[in-house]
Formats: C-alpha cells, sequence, structure tokens
C-alpha cells in the first residue's frame, strides 16, 4: 500500500501532539516538585545515564528564565489541534503551512542542542525529554516533505534535484537519522551500557 502524506500527516501531527504533551506535563509535574522540594527525586530517575532529576537542575533545561516544559506544553498543545483541525477537513492557508515550517524548524535545532549538550556536556538523558526529541524528528521531516510536495516551500533551480530525492526517499533518511542518534547514545555511553551485558 502507497503511503499518502496528505492523509497520514494530520495523524502524525495529532499523535505527536498527544505524546508531547503528556510528556511535557510529566516534566513540568517533575519540575514544580523539585523546584518545591530539592531532595525530591523524580520517577523517571532511572540509572545514571536515563535520569531527568540531574538534567532538570542544569541550565540548560529553562530558556530565558522559563522552563522548557513550559514551551513543549504550549508547542504540543498547538500541534494536537493544528492535527485535529486537518483532520477535521480545515482548509489551510499557505502561509499558515509556512508558519509550521518555521516553528517546526526551530523545534528541531533546538532539540539537537538540548541532545548534544545532553550527551556532551550533561552526560545524561532525561527520558521524557528523549522522547520529546524523537517525535520532534517526524514532525518536522513530514511538515517539510508536505511543503515540497505541495509547492508550499519553492528550493531553488539548483537544489531541485535534493528536493526530489528528499521526497522519494523520506523513510529512509528518516531511519538513517534516528540510526545516528541511537548510534550516539550507544557510543558515548557505552562505558555504562557495557555493565547491563
Amino acid at each position: 500500500m502507497k503511503f499518502s502524506l496528505k492523509q497520514a500527516l494530520p495523524y502524525i501531527l495529532l499523535v505527536a501532539g498527544i505524546i508531547g504533551c503528556v510528556a511535557s506535563f510529566a516534566l513540568t509535574y517533575d519540575k514544580i516538585h523539585v523546584l518545591q522540594d530539592p531532595s525530591y527525586i523524580p520517577d523517571c530517575n532511572i540509572n545514571p545515564v536515563l535520569s531527568c532529576g540531574s538534567v532538570m537542575k542544569t541550565e540548560q533545561a529553562s530558556l530565558l528564565g522559563v522552563p522548557n516544559t513550559v514551551f513543549g506544553l504550549m508547542a504540543f498543545s498547538m500541534l494536537f489541534t493544528f492535527g485535529i483541525l486537518l483532520i477535521a477537513g480545515a482548509q489551510v492557508n499557505k502561509w499558515v503551512w509556512r508558519g509550521a515550517q518555521v516553528v517546526a524548524l526551530i523545534g528541531v535545532i533546538f532539540m539537537h542542542y538540548l541532545f548534544l549538550q545532553g550527551v556532551y556536556r550533561i552526560n545524561a538523558i532525561c527520558p521524557w525529554c528523549f522522547i520529546v526529541w524523537m517525535i520532534t524528528i517526524p514532525v518536522f521531516w513530514y511538515i517539510t516533505i508536505y511543503n515540497l510536495n505541495v509547492g508550499n516551500i519553492r528550493p531553488p533551480a539548483a537544489l531541485k534535484p535534493a528536493s526530489l530525492f528528499v521526497q522519494r526517499h523520506h523513510g529512509d533518511i528518516l531511519l538513517v537519522w534516528y540510526l545516528i542518534i541511537f548510534g550516539i547514545l550507544l557510543q558515548h555511553f557505552w562505558y555504562y551500557w557495557s555493565t547491563l551485558l
């Protein structure tokens, strides 16, 4: 059965919005408890590598003094609503799709920044954050593919072959993207994973 992005995208956005809202709410809940009681240990402190508590207390956990979880609640609530509107058959203007593209791009850049900070500076990964990161990638990716597909984004003529290649091999590229991320986690934290074998 051929993949139909136009039919699948609203459901990708809806599911990502639900997962993102749940993860952001759980993180906000734990953040409030940590602020109230610094000795509070979140349930998502699984081991030395997968640990919300150690990540939550870093400067990277906030942007301009506002916890990242608050931005997550806002962004994923909007994503959920956008998915519902598309499923309901709402006609969305080109400028709205372009706006969604900009927001998705900012989200995926910020996601990679936080991922690299978690791996190489904090040396711990928050499980809830990781879930949010993993859904941010396909949201950005399939909004981009859709916008290229319908002409909301028109790449320069020189990039047209690259654009067609990306649209044709979107699933393969997404798989490689995930493999690189999991490869980094496996390699960097091998000192711990190897003790579990």
